[in-house]
């Protein structure tokens, strides 16, 4: 996106430095990154972040007002939502894509955003080796809000523990050691201090629960929730007989609350007017089909990872559709080819990380990561067999 720099790395990029590069990546935590790992950082001008945090600026707007939890009180589904919701998410993630408007012009445009987390750990291990292999140009820094990783590390531990000491506070998940992102829970464990423990592992007694630290029974009063309800509801009945302890009132307190995960998310969109957020709709409210379908993507509000979007949509798409209150329809974006790579170049989406600390007024940006693609969409299964594309992360221009 800042051409003297692109040009600058790919002439410098050699086959080796990369090589080494994910040697070190991959010794960290040896076997646990399940994921390609891009061959560049995505440089981004300072104008470019502006649009970016100006978006994010008006969504966090209507997510702070009062007024927001009443607007998404459909959001959860009613057999899904968990006691003890607390006043805010504590973490927000916003995915734009890197577009290109009418003019020429390369524009963010915001594609999802969700109250739960993502790789907030693993993403400080990949910009400590990749600094350590590339040489990055001054006045680059992958951190926002003028953060560094020191300030960085303490926000995300200040948040996840609380008031509790790390033995106290579990990192959640559905059998956490076979997950895709199970490098990130590593990394989470390394500079927190928590333990994964597995859904099944949890040991209920009255409105308590435990865990087992080294063989030790140690209670659980916070809980760094990372478990999803779309793939709990994918396991075998035992599991799902498990997680029915979601729905119990338990005294633990929840970072961040499930109930989050659908207030913020893609059904929030149809209540977001701003220029780099492309119109969205939900389908039970749209009285007329649209003629130009073609413009448009049809999305299921409560699933993940990309499963059941249609992007070439149809109006017998539409019309099939018997839960239109659970889609929306998105006006499709287009995204630039924008990345310069050895032979084609690749599209790229950035996810900004925002973090609200209890007793905060507003959550603040921090830290980001990015995704690389050269496929239809952007996800692992679009881009195999390809170069220059997989999870990579942003330096932003001061």
């Amino acid at each position: 996106m800042i051409p003297e720099v692109r040009a600058a790395f790919n002439q410098a990029f050699t086959a080796e430095i990369y090589r080494q590069f994910l040697d070190e990546l991959h010794a960290a935590y040896p076997g646990q990154i399940d994921f390609r790992v891009a061959e560049t950082a995505v440089f981004v001008p300072r104008d470019f972040s502006r649009k970016m945090l100006d978006a994010c600026d008006s969504i966090v707007d209507i997510i702070s007002d009062p007024s927001f939890r009443d607007k998404t009180k459909n959001a959860i589904p009613a057999s899904l939502r968990v006691p003890g919701e607390n006043g805010h998410s504590h973490f927000i993630a916003f995915d734009f894509g890197i577009c290109i408007n009418e003019k020429g012009e390369y524009e963010p445009q915001l594609i999802e955003m969700q109250g739960f987390p993502t790789l907030f750990g693993y993403e400080v291990l990949l910009d400590d080796i990749f600094h350590r292999h590339f040489k990055v140009p001054p006045g680059f820094s992958s951190y926002l809000g003028g953060h560094n990783r020191d300030s960085y590390l303490q926000l995300l531990k200040e948040i996840i523990l609380g008031d509790h000491d790390p033995e106290n506070v579990i990192l959640l998940e559905i059998f956490p050691r076979k997950q895709k992102t199970r490098i990130d829970f590593y990394c989470t464990e390394t500079y927190t201090g928590i333990r994964m423990v597995c859904l099944t592992e949890l040991i209920k007694e009255g409105k308590k629960l435990f865990y087992l630290r080294d063989g030790r029974k140690t209670e659980v009063k916070r809980i760094y929730n990372r478990v999803i309800f779309d793939e709990l509801r994918q396991q075998e009945p035992a599991v799902q007989e498990k997680g029915k302890i979601f729905f119990e009132e338990l005294d633990v307190e929840w970072c961040p609350h499930p109930n989050w995960f659908y207030r913020i998310s893609k059904y929030t969109l149809p209540f977001i007017r701003h220029p780099f957020v492309p119109p969205t709709f939900f389908l039970n409210e749209i009285t007329q089909i649209p003629d130009d379908l073609e413009n448009y993507v049809l999305k299921p509000l409560f699933s993940f990872a990309g499963q059941g979007v249609v992007i070439d949509v149809t109006k017998e798409d539409v019309e099939k559709v018997t839960d239109p209150e659970n889609w929306i329809l998105q006006k499709k974006v287009k995204y630039a080819d924008v990345i310069q790579t050895p032979d084609i170049p690749a599209k790229a989406e950035i996810r900004l990380f925002y973090f609200w600390k209890d007793g905060a007024v507003r959550p603040v940006p921090v830290n980001n990561l990015a995704r690389l693609s050269k496929g239809k969409m952007v996800g692992v299964r679009y881009n195999k067999d390809k170069e220059w594309v997989g999870g990579s992360f942003c330096l932003f221009q001061s």
